[in-house]
């Protein structure tokens, strides 16, 4: 009978329709752990170059100058151009690579599990839009 026929057919879209949405999951979740990962190594990296500089420069500095003769007017120099490459690489361009990619992350991956394309198309704001909606009110409560 067709029903049956109906019956099976709507079974079988059953499990393709779970098979493909639990693929698409455990992608998702590779994908996601993938990302995150790329953001830990990305701390490792910021954690490498502060042992760089500081191997390069104040432990330099504290190592090999001699006190008694003005090493302490060096030291301060050395330490001088350790903080100005402290800030401008490790602050400013660490800083916003880890925040650029924290704010792809949240768009990027989180939003794809609660975002679901449904509601309102976006309009820009327009203040000519609104003086005619208000326009086409008053004209009907005119009537």
């Amino acid at each position: 009978p067709s029903w049956e026929r109906n019956e099976a057919q709507a079974r079988l879209d059953m499990w393709v329709n779970q098979a493909i949405h639990t693929i698409e999951f455990c992608l998702g979740v590779i994908s996601n752990t993938a990302s995150y990962l790329r953001l830990w190594a990305l701390s490792l990296a910021h954690s490498e170059l502060s042992a760089v500089l500081w191997d390069m420069t104040l432990y330099y500095g504290f190592t090999t100058l001699d006190w008694d003769e003005g090493g302490f007017a060096i030291l301060f120099f050395i330490w001088a151009f350790w903080a100005v490459l402290t800030v401008v690489i490790l602050l400013c361009m660490e800083g916003l690579s880890a925040f650029l990619h924290a704010l792809r992350l949240h768009w990027v991956e989180f939003q794809n599990k609660f975002y679901g394309g449904e509601g309102y198309k976006f309009l820009p704001f327009s203040f000519r839009l609104i003086l005619e909606n208000e326009e086409n009110l008053e004209e009907i409560s005119n009537m």
